[in-house]
């Protein structure tokens, strides 16, 4: 087999990069056997659960996609020939039919392009970049493997989001943070975590699963995004110790120690809120309500929903849901089937 290919020099040692096809992956990297010892293998074990969401993510954005490249080691005869002398890095890769092929980075792309391949057979003739190094055994492809994954960084869900130009929850949100100048002012766009002493209070990941759960049960297609982003206005305007904040008149440091209105929780469960006013039409009589709920984090109405022994936290999604009930029902609202469920779990413990 043949590729273009350009020739480096990483440590001492030739690597290739070449343009494959995206049909000649699964030839080019067969499925390797899952019982294989993780000792006398060079890559970690396939994640099934991985696959569908990149391969959702391939056919639903066939014309902006983007993936960089795959790494692997080839362990047969290969030979470079430059196309001249002037550019002696730039040639064609002739690779040994007999080769064998094993991916040292992006196994899981691989497989959920092979996927993408039988939804949509058009992307076959489409190529993936392939950075090829000479297989010097399995312990220097083990080494291989750590040395390409131990230093790489997940991006945040913050900045993955912001950047998303394909999510339209992600555009209301970014669109959210531009309208209104509290909370643009006071989240965070780049980070998950924030410290104690940070400048902002919340994070655009809060704020996107907010915004998710407000219009949970409706269609990502046809989004109402003037409603969300009054929601949001009316609750800034009728949470007081965000007002007190924004006149001096509370630090920072007590709005984090002494009130929950902060919390990612409770933005979470104002987002649950949301999503009543989505599908039933916004009330702001009904929200000024917000005004009368005792925020104070040792308030009986957050015991064990959100807070529980010496004020410590929770924030998985059942203290969402059980925070979004306390403050449905102070505000004289129906809860949801889903809600009741909770509700009821919790009235029983």
């Amino acid at each position: 087999m043949k590729y273009t290919a350009i020739k480096g020099i990483q440590a001492g040692n030739e690597y290739f990069t070449i343009m494959v096809k995206l049909k000649e992956l699964e030839v080019l990297f067969p499925k390797l056997e899952e019982e294989i010892l993780p000792e006398r293998r060079a890559q970690r074990k396939l994640n099934q659960k991985r696959i569908p969401a990149i391969k959702r993510y391939i056919v639903e954005n066939l014309d902006t996609y983007v993936f960089s490249a795959l790494a692997g080691s080839v362990d047969g005869k290969v030979e470079f020939i430059a196309f001249s002398e002037e550019y002696p890095e730039v040639g064609i890769l002739e690779i040994s039919d007999k080769a064998t092929f094993l991916i040292n980075d992006g196994q899981h792309r691989k497989t959920a392009i092979v996927e993408a391949l039988k939804e949509c057979p058009a992307l076959a003739d489409e190529t993936i970049p392939v950075v090829l190094f000479k297989d010097m055994g399995l312990k220097r492809s083990q080494q291989m493997f750590t040395d390409l994954n131990k230093h790489a960084v997940k991006t945040s869900n913050s900045l993955a989001e912001l950047y998303d130009s394909t999510d339209k929850i992600a555009a209301v949100t970014r669109k959210l943070l531009e309208q209104n100048e509290f909370i643009g002012k006071y989240t965070d766009r780049e980070k998950d975590n924030l410290s104690m002493n940070s400048a902002t209070l919340f994070t655009f990941n809060t704020f996107y699963k907010a915004n998710k759960r407000i219009i949970c049960g409706g269609k990502n297609d046809d989004l109402n995004e003037k409603l969300i982003i009054d929601f949001w206005r009316m609750v800034v305007e009728n949470i007081e110790q965000w007002t007190m904040l924004e006149n001096g008149e509370l630090p920072k440091s007590r709005l984090r120690s002494e009130y929950l209105v902060c919390q990612s929780v409770v933005i979470e469960a104002l987002g649950q809120l949301g999503n009543y006013f989505y599908f039933n039409g916004l009330d702001e009589n009904v929200l000024i309500g917000l005004r009368d709920i005792d925020w104070h984090r040792n308030s009986k109405l957050w015991k064990k929903r959100c807070v529980k022994e010496k004020e410590k936290m929770v924030k998985n999604n059942v203290a969402v849901y059980l925070t979004a009930n306390a403050i449905k029902s102070s505000l004289g609202l129906r809860l949801n089937d889903e809600e009741e469920k909770y509700e009821n779990k919790f009235k029983r413990r």
